[in-house]
């Protein structure tokens, strides 16, 4: 399991270049992936375990942790042949970029055999959406309706990530310039995406009225 040391922080320059949403985000070909991975034991208690990851060896992060969670969800499956009951499991991510279409595809057939994982995803940046009819949109869509519930990182998000996986030393996160207006601006752009399609076609009928 990962714990909480510094080996497994990421350090502030590196966390701030891979995840500062800047509307064009130059040479940042990496992904990063926060995690965070719950499980109730208990009325009052739950296990917890986080951790950070990046695309290795032509691998995209989104699968490579799918690769880990036979270590980070014990029980996910249950056990074969005893007939013991799957664990359930809380994990959400953070993520430099949103899924691209391929991740997105592998992301949702996974989830729709394994019903006791429920993943919320946080992304700094928008991957290849600007296009109305890219396949990174029908990606994000498909993931939607897989029951992923996707967001686009605000301030208190890059909080949260400077104060649990990045090696701090007690020195306080600093919001750069722009970041809560490229927030608002690429969470309308998410919104509009995973608009329902009625609305999208509704949409299209008034442009051709002219309305």
């Amino acid at each position: 399991m990962i714990t909480k040391l510094d080996s497994v922080l990421l350090a502030q320059k590196k966390f701030i270049y891979h995840y500062k949403n800047m509307r064009w985000a130059k040479g940042r070909h990496e992904t990063y992936l926060c995690f965070v991975v719950k499980r109730r034991v208990g009325p009052d208690s739950m296990s917890f375990d986080f951790g950070h990851l990046r695309n290795r060896s032509g691998c995209h992060v989104e699968l490579l942790f799918l690769r880990h969670l036979g270590a980070l969800c014990p029980g996910l499956w249950g056990c074969s042949g005893t007939g013991e009951r799957r664990l359930s499991y809380s994990v959400t991510w953070f993520c430099s970029w949103s899924p691209c279409s391929n991740c997105s595809y592998r992301l949702a057939q996974f989830l729709s055999r394994t019903p006791n994982l429920r993943l919320r995803i946080f992304v700094s940046r928008l991957y290849f959406c600007d296009l109305e009819e890219s396949r990174e949109r029908d990606g994000l869509r498909m993931l939607k309706r897989a029951g992923v519930q996707i967001t686009v990182m605000t301030y208190k998000d890059y909080f949260y990530c400077w104060q649990t996986f990045v090696a701090h030393r007690k020195s306080k996160f600093k919001a750069w310039d722009e970041l809560h207006r490229n927030s608002v601006r690429l969470s309308r752009i998410l919104n509009r995406i995973l608009q329902p399609c009625e609305i999208e076609d509704l949409r299209d009928a008034f442009r051709l009225l002219g309305w």
